[in-house]
């Protein structure tokens, strides 16, 4: 019932780092919305991405995608005989989020999701913060965002049985985490368990690898930015590296990421660790970032490698033929 991950807000008191972070990094485009908030575009939706003062720092919601008015309805009624609480959010609130219609509930980590209908299209051409060759959204939605769960099956049986997610794969050294798909992405939503619940990182695709390169370069430009190093996943194949934000969360920076078939797609067990090198992450204890290190050296011994279709679809993107880009979003 779910298509993709719309959009998505965080409460932060220090707009114009933030300001200053999605442009001048990530190379989002920012979109006034008053002395309270900032919104960042990213394609030709109104807004992706929405910075509140009002909501207090740490505080975040999620706006998941449907089709439309009955599919809306369906989920309401679906949540209800679940037992959760929904609430048929006000015009409104549909305004400022730029929306026809909303309703919101929460996962039993406490984390507020929003689902909607009619996402409002601009009249304007996106203007990247940055020069950068544009995002991957469409109808794989803005990208993923990856929630840290005091335990991960009760908050993985809300998603799967109740939302309808499924899972694409899982990991559980050198921590637990497991992925979901509502679309070709290989995962819109990742759970890790780390002991308690919070917000982990958001992940954002570029077109081209250059992109996140030069990306990566502006973070290094500035310290204690980069929280995690460049490096490729073992799943989803991305190319990436994670800056930390104004806030109390990173932003993954990344290209070349995969698409499964939802109808055929059999989730295994990653036994490879989560990357096939680099991302060497800054947050995780010695002990454990040690353990991730020996997995990527026993990849690098065995020769694991991303399939070459992953590449070679992006190379016709950066080439100038635009067929895959047909495949993924509908237009040319």
């Amino acid at each position: 019932m779910l298509r993709a991950l719309g959009y998505a807000g965080f409460g932060a008191d220090h707009l114009e780092d933030w300001r200053q972070f999605g442009t001048h990094l990530v190379g989002l485009q920012a979109v006034e919305r008053g002395n309270a908030q900032l919104s960042f575009r990213m394609d030709d939706r109104k807004q992706r991405i929405v910075i509140d003062r009002a909501m207090g720092e740490g505080a975040r919601f999620f706006g998941w995608e449907v089709a439309d008015a009955p599919a809306l309805d369906a989920l309401g009624a679906q949540l209800e005989s679940a037992g959760v609480a929904v609430t048929a959010e006000p015009q409104t609130l549909a305004d400022a989020r730029r929306v026809r219609a909303l309703i919101s509930f929460r996962d039993p980590a406490g984390n507020r999701l929003e689902a909607f209908y009619g996402a409002e299209i601009d009249d304007t051409p996106f203007k990247p913060g940055r020069s950068i060759s544009g995002f991957r959204t469409g109808p794989l939605g803005l990208g993923h965002v990856v929630l840290t769960v005091e335990k991960i099956d009760a908050v993985m049986q809300f998603y799967v049985e109740v939302l309808g997610f499924r899972l694409s794969d899982y990991i559980e050294k050198p921590f637990r985490a497991y992925f979901f798909h509502v679309n070709p992405r290989h995962h819109s939503l990742a759970l890790i368990e780390t002991g308690k619940n919070g917000m982990h990182h958001l992940m954002v695709e570029l077109f081209s690898l250059d992109d996140v390169g030069q990306s990566y370069d502006v973070a290094l430009r500035e310290e204690n930015r980069v929280s995690v190093t460049l490096g490729r996943h073992t799943n989803d194949f991305m190319t990436s590296f994670y800056a930390k934000t104004p806030s109390s969360f990173m932003v993954e920076c990344g290209w070349g990421g995969r698409q499964i078939d939802p109808a055929n797609w059999q989730p295994v067990e990653m036994t490879d660790g989560p990357s096939l090198w680099g991302h060497e992450r800054v947050w995780l204890p010695e002990k454990d970032r040690e353990v991730a290190r020996e997995m990527r050296m026993r990849a690098a011994a065995a020769g694991r490698r991303a399939p070459v279709q992953v590449m070679e679809g992006n190379y016709k993107l950066m080439s100038g033929t635009c067929a895959w880009w047909d495949e993924v979003s509908g237009k040319g």
